[in-house]
């Protein structure tokens, strides 16, 4: 039997043929993007020697930057500046470079599509930049300088350093807060430090039949002699009240405003003050409290058939449990 043999269609035969002749357009190609590559080597080597100048330009500029803060005695400014600049700077190097190498991109075109990439960097960095423009704002408007001791967002603390995402502080059991800007520039910021002066306070509850004004003075002078109390203003001490268990007395008194000065401060006040008013005889009283048993009200109160509270009638018998018949009872019956 002789093997039947098939042959392609014609049309396959040529389309083949064709793809062959075809492979030739890749060297043309090829020879085309080296002969391009070789024309643009000046070009490139122009964009190179560019980008290294502007590189050296965006340091030195950042230097004059960091160091004119630094003389101003605003060094996290000078940083962020610094940063900024050097940025912006060497951007602008690569924008230039991409012109030379490619003649065909004018200025406007970059500038153009930086704008839309721009907008497209915005919404997805949003925060980032929100707390970046925070800091940039904190650092010029300055509502705090680092030292600084404040209190934001439940946290207390040294202003370690002012950065463009976050606010460091170190509290004072010597552990590091790391808070976003933004939450620092919206929100309410307490800054002890930013007087020299701050005051204290404490309320000292005296006898209801003690001498107010003597109680006072001796107070003041007590809290006079501590260490650390400024003389001016004056400690003094106000009537405040009128309590259930005796009159409150509030001592005010003023010290440096550090956390250290107004802790130690406090303590010695304290101790001070109760000596002189215990040596002088006044009266500290404690909280008084009167208990009153049932057998010290009314002649019903015991009895389980006449009472108010609401207990249930139980029992056989009606009569009123009095503590004192319990005691004589519990006394008969020892040996």
């Amino acid at each position: 039997m002789e093997e039947e043999t098939q042959t392609a269609p014609r049309e396959d035969i040529d389309s083949f043929a064709g793809v062959e002749a075809d492979t030739g357009n890749i060297f043309e190609k090829i020879d085309a993007w080296a002969d391009g590559f070789f024309r643009l080597l000046p070009n490139i080597a122009v964009a190179l020697v560019l980008l290294v100048l502007f590189w050296f330009l965006a340091r030195g500029a950042a230097a004059l930057v960091r160091r004119s803060g630094r003389k101003r005695g605003r060094d996290n400014l000078g940083d962020v500046g610094a940063s900024l600049l050097r940025w912006l700077v060497t951007i602008l190097g690569i924008m230039l470079a991409v012109t030379i190498v490619a003649p065909s991109i004018s200025p406007g075109d970059l500038f153009a599509g930086l704008g839309i990439g721009s907008v497209a960097i915005g919404f997805a960095f949003k925060d980032i930049l929100q707390n970046m423009l925070a800091g940039i704002l904190i650092l010029i408007r300055q509502p705090f300088e680092v030292g600084d001791q404040i209190v934001s967002g439940g946290h207390e603390g040294t202003v370690e350093r002012i950065e463009t995402r976050a606010t460091l502080i170190k509290t004072y059991d010597g552990r590091r807060v790391v808070i976003p800007n933004s939450d620092i520039y919206t929100d309410a910021v307490v800054v002890n430090t930013a007087f020299d002066k701050r005051r204290s306070q404490y309320d000292v509850l005296i006898g209801c039949s003690d001498d107010i004004d003597g109680a006072c003075a001796i107070m003041v002078e007590a809290a006079s002699r501590c260490d650390g109390v400024l003389s001016d203003p004056a400690p003094e001490a106000i009537p405040w009240g009128m309590d259930a268990d005796g009159n409150t007395i509030r001592l005010r008194w003023w010290t440096e405003p550090a956390r250290a000065n107004v802790v130690h401060v406090w303590g010695r006040v304290i101790r001070d003050t109760y000596n002189a008013l215990n040596e002088k005889g006044v009266d500290l009283p404690y909280p008084t409290r009167m208990v009153l048993f049932h057998d010290q009200t009314e002649a019903t109160d015991g009895d389980r058939t006449a009472q108010r509270e609401g207990w249930p009638a139980k029992g056989d018998s009606p009569e009123p449990r009095r503590i004192a018949d319990a005691i004589r009872t519990a006394a008969s019956q020892k040996p």
